[in-house]
């Protein structure tokens, strides 16, 4: 049978971001897959030795913007870490807050993306609606809906009068009604389980071999999340659980993400009911002593890396940003092959790529 060279991207509607792949067809299978990134690099690493940690904070908060949050989150406890502070637990609590919510949006923005690629339009409508919600919480605490600058180093600028906690325990409440609507409507509709069920395939030696992380890792079984297995800010406070499965193909992601927003919205109840008494940052000394130092998050997309080396100054020397998606990438070539064209946008919107943050 002969073979086609199918182009895709770097500007195509399956791609929020640019990004090219080029795939070889062998009538409806694809058979081999090539890609190129690079299309927004934008420098950000070598600006960060150019501005001091102060400004890096706002620089950082814009290498994603679905996840902005997480990432000055791990950018800040890098840095006091080094600067040696304890910053108050309040700010901890609020820090988590942010982050879970952040988990929410990020999540049914996923989803709705997903659900049009593969023609179900009515969970693309349902789930942005219900993303709302989270994203009217985040702006009723910080001023921003997705960019937030809620992170100093040090603390937090942000803080949740009484008043304003029985409203958002509502608004809580109501999201996760919304969310589990969403999970019956997927659970029961056969045409959204044909399109996804082993679609995109990866298994847990694919995940090992590429190092893949966050909620593809852990559809295909591989138990692991940060917030567990190393608890930073207020995780070691909360009690949730990780979600798995073992099918490790487009389905198994939906539900997985699923899942964890409903775990995610019951955590930010529990911040804001067990929100503790106390000061919302510790002054920090603009020069930060000379050392380096490894911080980790968990983001929506999985765990994200920075590696921060000071020399005394009050710029960083290095800093080095490992994101979610450049292993996902990497696994790409092997979830494309042996699926049917038509298929192809669900594998690319399956595993939630955020190429911004992977080009920098």
């Amino acid at each position: 049978m002969s073979q086609m060279v199918i182009p895709i991207g770097p500007q195509h509607p399956a791609l929020k971001e640019p990004i090219s792949f080029m795939l070889t067809a062998e009538g409806e299978r694809i058979v081999e897959s090539t890609l190129r990134i690079g299309y927004v690099h934008r420098g950000l690493e070598r600006i960060f030795q150019q501005r001091s940690y102060v400004q890096n904070v706002h620089i950082v908060e814009r290498i994603c913007g679905i996840c902005s949050h997480v990432h000055t989150t791990t950018y800040c406890q890098g840095v006091e870490a080094l600067l040696g502070l304890d910053v108050p637990e309040r700010a901890l609590y609020l820090r988590t807050l942010l982050c879970e919510l952040e988990r929410v949006h990020s999540h049914l923005l996923w989803l709705g993306v997903l659900a049009e690629h593969i023609g179900f339009t009515t969970i693309f409508m349902y789930s942005w609606r219900d993303r709302e919600v989270a994203l009217s919480i985040m702006e009723s605490l910080s001023g921003g809906r997705v960019a937030h600058a809620v992170n100093v180093i040090g603390g937090v600028r942000i803080d949740l009068d009484p008043e304003r906690a029985p409203g958002i325990l509502d608004q809580l409440n109501d999201l996760e009604d919304r969310v589990s609507r969403l999970i019956e409507v997927i659970q029961h509709e056969r045409t959204f389980q044909e399109r996804t069920r082993n679609v995109g395939r990866l298994t847990a030696e694919h995940i090992a071999r590429y190092c893949v992380v966050g909620p593809v890792a852990r559809a295909s079984g591989v138990h692991r999340d940060v917030r567990r297995d190393a608890p930073y800010a207020a995780y070691p406070k909360l009690k949730f659980r990780v979600i798995t499965s073992e099918q490790g193909d487009a389905w198994a992601r939906t539900m997985v993400r699923a899942l964890e927003a409903i775990e995610s919205i019951r955590m930010c109840r529990q911040l804001v009911q067990g929100l503790p008494q106390g000061d919302l940052s510790v002054r920090a000394p603009r020069r930060v002593p000379p050392g380096e130092v490894v911080s980790r998050c968990e983001a929506p997309r999985g765990e994200v890396i920075y590696y921060i080396r000071s020399d005394g100054s009050e710029r960083p020397a290095r800093v080095k940003v490992r994101t979610p998606t450049l292993p996902c990438l990497m696994a790409l070539p092997d979830q494309l092959r042996g699926v049917h064209t038509a298929d192809v946008p669900t594998v690319l919107s399956g595993v939630d790529l955020c190429i911004a943050c992977a080009d920098r």
